[in-house]
């Protein structure tokens, strides 16, 4: 095998490596969720993960962005569900430690998206992305508030839930 050949197989391999690692890594930690025997559990979302929850798509303009956008995640009712989550207090926390608290009873009506997809594509850190909780703003004056302006926390990586 010549030095050319090898350095190819050799890169291919490191790219796919790279390929497999992005593809399985953690876009969203959640702690503090309780467990029956009164302590506390975490648990690591892939984004495969957060799409077999159950993904929503709506459009909508937001004030960060230019005209329409369409946005692809997983409903927050659906995923606080899934975590058999009646009661508490949410901690969504960005990459940049941007935290905001969101009553768990807020989040069990229809409403916001934990977001990973913008017009059918992934969004960077640059792009607001992994995650964006986005909520349909022009389908209610209820979400065109400032507390729910608040609450749209984008680069989301990072949920704590307490009481």
């Amino acid at each position: 095998m010549g030095f050319v050949t090898q350095c190819t197989a050799a890169l291919t391999l490191l790219f796919l490596s790279a390929i497999s690692t992005v593809a399985s890594e953690t876009i969203l930690t959640v702690s503090g969720l309780p467990v029956a025997s009164g302590s506390e559990a975490t648990v690591e979302f892939e984004l495969e993960e957060l799409r077999r929850i159950g993904e929503i798509t709506f459009s909508t303009t937001t004030p960060w962005t230019e005209g329409e956008q369409t946005f692809t995640g997983v409903p927050l009712a659906t995923f606080v569900s899934s975590l058999d989550l009646k009661a508490g207090v949410l901690k969504a926390t960005a990459v940049n430690d941007y935290a905001v608290e969101i009553p768990v009873s807020e989040a069990l009506f229809d409403g916001p998206i934990i977001a990973y997809l913008k017009n059918d594509e992934r969004m960077s850190i640059r792009e607001k992305g992994p995650l964006w909780l986005v909520y349909p703003y022009d389908s209610d004056a209820k979400f065109r508030t400032e507390i729910v302006y608040s609450r749209s926390i984008w680069q989301l990586d990072r949920i704590v839930v307490s009481e």
